[in-house]
Formats: structure tokens, C-alpha cells, sequence
């Protein structure tokens, strides 16, 4: 069976030999890059099924360099930073990260982190349990992945399509954050609600008609999210 691939990036030496030889006896295959660059290149020629990023690097820095990776693919990306400010989190998820890791972490923590993205990114059955759900102007075909709004097909991430997929599956009932985090992200996020509600946010703007009073997720306050059971 194929090793799943991570390129990391860091333009630290040590902590390049350090995080590949913890990965390496992981079972993981690993690619590494030091600078941005770099690690471009590596991710058009070598396609790794997953990147670990750096912020603070010389040059080309890991914000500029995951605008850049998203241009030409949806890999997903850790974010390794230094700087652990709400404002960079939120920078890096906007940007398109899966995840965010303030140093110093433990190599246990990022391949726990790893973990839950392959998780992520495996199918998952239960998801068949309706084949096309309307919601107003909302139209998802689960077996397709195929999402229209506003009119037009609607390309998301994918985590915004399990978030979505968790919450219209779920229509009329109430999702906790913490259930939310834990379907989506896995048990270890369950606590992390800025993740939660940036990647919400992200979502209102391609599913919403207006995203500034959006009336299909509804925010429920300190609480959860949820969409209306559609009317019959």
C-alpha cells in the first residue's frame, strides 16, 4: 500500500531532520523543503498528500507560500508557527489551512494532528443516508459531492463540505460546537471553537445569499449552529 507523502517545510535544518526522522519511523513517506520556494516546487512535482508549513521563513514566508500552493492545489496543510496569536490563526485558515500548530508542539501532537486530517479525508459511509437534500436554494447531492447555490455549483473545501454535510444531515436538530469539532475535525479539536467558526464563516460566504445575515446556518448563541428542517 502506498505511504501517505508529507513535505515539510521549514527553513530550520534541525527541525527539518528532527520532524522527518519522528514522521519516518511514524510510517510516513516524507519530502522536505526550506524555504517556500522550494517547497512549491516539491508540491507541483511530488504531490504529497499532505504539507507541514512553517510561518516564519526568510523570503517567501508560509502565508505567501500557502496563497501561492492554493492557486494549483488543495493538499491539506498544517500551519507550524511560532506566533500564537488568534490573528495569525485566523489568517492561516483563511488562507486555506486545515490546521494550525503553535511551536513549541511535541512530534506526538503533529502526527496526532496528521491523524485527524487523514481521517478527514476518508469517506465516510454514513454520509449516504440522503442522495440530494433542497434547502431553499440550497441543493446537495451527497453521492456526487455537488453543491448549488446562489444558482451556480458552489466549490468547497473539504472541510466545508463535511461541515456542511454534518449540519444538513443533522437539519432541525441543534449541532453543539463541541459535536461539531468532534464529526469534523475529530475528538481532539473538541474545545477549539475558533477553528469552528472561521471555517463556518467561510462557508456562509459560498452558500449564503447574504453572508452578513445569513439565514440558512443559524448561529445559535455560545451554543452551536444549525440548519431549519426543510419545509415539506
Amino acid at each position: 500500500m502506498k505511504q501517505f507523502r508529507v513535505l515539510v517545510v521549514d527553513d530550520e535544518q534541525r527541525i527539518l531532520n528532527f520532524l522527518s526522522s519522528k514522521l519516518r519511523a511514524s510510517g510516513y513517506e516524507v519530502l522536505t523543503a526550506s524555504n517556500g520556494v522550494e517547497a512549491l516546487g516539491q508540491a507541483q512535482a511530488q504531490e504529497p498528500d499532505l504539507v507541514v508549513l512553517d510561518v516564519m521563513m526568510p523570503k517567501m514566508d508560509g502565508f505567501e507560500t500557502l496563497k501561492e500552493l492554493r492557486s494549483f492545489s488543495s493538499v491539506p496543510v498544517i500551519i507550524l508557527s511560532a506566533k500564537e496569536s488568534n490573528a495569525d490563526k485566523v489568517k492561516g485558515l483563511d488562507l486555506g489551512a486545515d490546521d494550525y500548530l503553535a511551536k513549541p508542539f511535541s512530534p506526538d501532537e503533529l502526527i496526532s494532528r496528521i491523524e485527524a486530517v487523514r481521517r478527514r479525508m476518508a469517506p465516510d459511509e454514513k454520509r449516504k443516508a440522503h442522495e440530494q437534500l433542497s434547502l431553499g436554494d440550497l441543493t446537495i447531492n451527497f453521492k456526487k459531492r455537488l453543491v448549488i447555490a446562489k444558482g451556480e455549483e458552489a466549490r468547497l473545501t473539504r472541510i466545508e463540505w463535511l461541515l456542511l454535510s454534518e449540519l444538513a444531515q443533522n437539519a432541525g436538530r441543534l449541532m453543539l460546537y463541541s459535536e461539531l469539532l468532534t464529526r469534523v475535525w475529530g475528538p481532539e479539536y473538541r474545545d477549539d471553537v475558533q477553528i469552528l467558526r472561521t471555517w463556518i464563516s467561510r462557508l456562509r460566504n459560498k452558500v449564503e445569499s447574504d453572508p452578513n445575515n445569513p439565514t440558512l446556518i443559524r448561529t445559535i448563541p455560545k451554543t452551536g449552529y444549525m440548519i431549519d428542517q426543510p419545509s415539506t
